[in-house]
């Protein structure tokens, strides 16, 4: 019997928050429902195991965070698109990390479930927008798109693993990342021969 009230989109977010709490990688199924106070076999009707509980966790964390970066970014454009931009993806990562770590790591992911789920592609939509605003074209905006992510990204993983010891706070680096981003971005090199997209 199917506990009343109890659905997929519930059991994910229960799933999220424990992600949060405890880290993605250390979720299980039994943990969620103990979490839901149900038993185990009760989720089963509602997400098909471990791999499909952490797909949909990595679809709402996707959602999320593309709202709140959209949110950041509306009616900005240059470096004021830039900063919020990064600015909203650095408190997302910090606020959640665990719902943050699903959208960075190899999920398999259901088709259909994907299909559905607007933020991965609303990010692709706003990532490349903003770059736009920059001037840029293919294959550069793959380049910039990854430069970006691999910076934002790299610096959240550092810093939540506390891999930055100097004395120098670690927001001060950022903005001057910051600075030196929009500064390449404005000044992107041109192609190499041979260069294609």
């Amino acid at each position: 019997m199917v506990r009343a009230g109890l659905t997929a989109e519930r059991v994910t977010v229960a799933g999220a928050e424990l992600a949060d709490d405890i880290g993605l990688e250390r979720v299980t199924m039994s943990q969620v429902a103990r979490r839901l106070g149900v038993k185990d076999a009760s989720l089963y009707t509602h997400v098909r195991g471990l791999e499909d509980l952490r797909g949909r966790i990595a679809l709402l964390a996707a959602d999320e965070k593309t709202i709140r970066i959209a949110e950041a970014t509306a009616g900005r454009a240059g470096k004021d698109a830039l900063v919020a931009f990064a600015d909203a993806w650095r408190e997302y990562a910090h606020q959640h990390p665990g719902r943050y770590m699903a959208t960075q790591t190899p999920i398999r992911i259901d088709p259909a479930l994907a299909a559905e789920a607007p933020g991965p592609r609303r990010a692709v939509e706003l990532t490349y927008g903003m770059l736009h605003g920059y001037g840029l074209a293919e294959p550069d905006l793959t380049d910039a798109v990854r430069l970006l992510r691999s910076t934002f990204h790299g610096f959240v993983a550092l810093e939540a693993a506390g891999g930055f010891a100097d004395k120098r706070p670690p927001q001060q680096s950022w903005t001057r990342a910051l600075d030196a981003l929009h500064s390449l971005l404005e000044h992107w090199p041109p192609p190499r021969e041979g260069d294609s997209s």
